[in-house]
């Protein structure tokens, strides 16, 4: 069966989130003259990051838990909204991002997203990445009124895109929310891998770069 389209992930698949993360919050501390207040930077950095739970904590609590623990001199509302607006600013891509992308626009495959989150949060970090002209479809959860790992916000992409679910691929790091669930609607679920999750789940095949996913397309 000849593979048609491509369905990606964002966040930890195509925008190295860890990365963006730190370059957004050490700028904020530096803008923001936290230490003014006698806040020590890494220190602060850690927490946010420990808080964030590797995005699955939104930040109006991550803020409202800084705001108390480190007294900051800022309201957390002013805090959360500098983020919204800012980190798009500061989202940085994994290897080959645009290599890849491109070269699988170049043979004439379907692409598509699908992302767990807000929906013009996401998409701006889309466009920080410079990415949104290669896809035919970009679904954000937010917007779609459905998350991952539900059947239906994969099954509805792959409508819209005229695709088939056997001659469709999904690149995802989640193990559950990416690849269990897009094998379970039939598509091939390709890990791009985490060292964060147990290796302990079925796929049909898993990238370190992306660039090698043209490997899959080829052979």
């Amino acid at each position: 069966m000849m593979i048609t389209t491509i369905v990606f992930d964002l966040d930890g698949t195509l925008l190295d989130r860890d990365a963006s993360l730190l370059r957004f919050v050490r700028d904020q501390y530096d803008r923001l003259s936290f230490h003014a207040s006698a806040v020590d930077k890494e220190l602060y950095v850690k927490r946010f990051v420990e808080l964030d739970r590797r995005g699955y904590v939104w930040k109006d609590q991550v803020y409202q838990q800084l705001v108390v623990e480190f007294g900051l001199p800022l309201p957390w509302e002013e805090l959360l909204a500098d983020y919204i607006s800012g980190f798009q600013h500061h989202c940085v891509g994994f290897p080959n991002l645009h290599e890849a992308l491109g070269g699988l626009k170049s043979r004439g495959l379907k692409l598509g997203l699908i992302s767990n989150g807000y929906g013009e949060f996401q998409f701006n970090n889309i466009r920080g990445l410079g990415i949104e002209h290669y896809f035919d479809i970009v679904v954000i959860s937010e917007w779609e009124g459905l998350r991952k790992p539900d059947p239906r916000i994969f099954n509805n992409t792959l409508h819209r895109l005229e695709s088939k679910s056997e001659e469709s691929i999904y690149v995802g790091d989640h193990p559950v929310n990416d690849i269990t669930a897009s094998r379970d609607v039939g598509m091939k679920g390709i890990w791009k891998r985490d060292l964060y999750y147990d290796r302990n789940f079925a796929r049909d095949g898993e990238i370190g770069d992306l660039i090698e996913i043209m490997d899959f397309i080829e052979n």
